[in-house]
């Protein structure tokens, strides 16, 4: 386990399956198919868990939730780099995440709080209800959350950003986006819907195209990522060209897109 996991290692097993949403048997379970690595042994030879276990747990929750078999997840971690760290774990299940059908789980303020591992205060909520990680409901504290995106919500959480410069850059976020789907949909109407459609009905094309549509989405996920990753990097050496570089950690913008561009080489972000 890195210095990262270890820093965060206190967690019982009861612990851990309360914030992962799991049942202690399970985790035991996936210990023994080496899908979680083992616990540090503390005093009185109780093993403690961290957040390296919590995200490994939520990434298997997700390729369980596309379907993946039990045997698949196990080649799919085992092929994972072996330096991936919690924060890129929570990445790298958030890019996952990115092409399934979205899907938010419904949770009390007390199950909210359990699988954050602390108690939220409102202002709280509001900043994660501005990562759009949260939305209210109608229900007096009920709330639908985006599994995918919550734990590097709460890892976001004490980073000194104000409110109105999430919304802020939400709003770039958004706007660019919409955009760039808007143009990637034009080239795709005009260099393989058109075509296909001047050539007549025929089923084998049918298929093929919803095969081409089904992949596209984590292609362009993946391209993205990795194009946004790098021009991150590019403006953050032309906005600091004399400063010595600092060492990036969690909830560092270049830390995000250093540990996202790691995900993706893993082979299937």
């Amino acid at each position: 386990m890195d210095e990262q996991g270890e820093r965060g290692a206190g967690l019982t097993v009861d612990e851990l399956a309360a914030r992962a949403g799991v049942t202690v048997r399970t985790i035991r379970f996936y210990s023994t198919r080496g899908l979680l690595p083992p616990p540090q042994i503390g005093p009185r030879r109780v093993g403690r868990y961290g957040d390296e276990h919590l995200s490994r747990l939520a990434l298997i929750e997700e390729l369980q939730s596309q379907g993946m078999t039990l045997a698949a997840i196990e080649r799919y971690v085992q092929r994972l780099p072996a330096d991936l760290s919690a924060h890129d774990l929570a990445i790298h299940r958030a890019l996952v995440a990115s092409w399934m059908p979205d899907t938010a789980d419904e949770v009390t303020r007390e199950q909210l709080e359990r699988r954050c591992g602390r108690a939220l205060t409102e202002a709280d909520v509001d900043r994660l209800a501005a990562m759009s990680v949260l939305r209210r409901t109608d229900g007096p504290d009920r709330f639908l959350v985006d599994p995918g995106l919550l734990h590097l919500g709460v890892r976001l959480l004490d980073v000194p950003i104000a409110h109105e410069s999430i919304l802020a850059a939400r709003r770039v976020v958004l706007d660019h986006a919409r955009e760039v789907a808007r143009e990637l949909s034009r080239l795709f109407r005009a260099e393989v819907w058109e075509p296909y459609r001047s050539t007549g009905p025929d089923p084998d094309q049918v298929e093929a195209m919803k095969s081409l549509s089904a992949h596209m989405q984590p292609l362009v996920v993946q391209a993205l990522l990795t194009a946004f990753q790098r021009s991150l990097k590019d403006e953050l050496r032309e906005a600091f060209p004399k400063e010595r570089a600092p060492r990036l950690g969690p909830g560092d913008p270049g830390a995000d897109a250093a540990a996202a561009d790691r995900a993706t080489r893993s082979g299937h972000a």
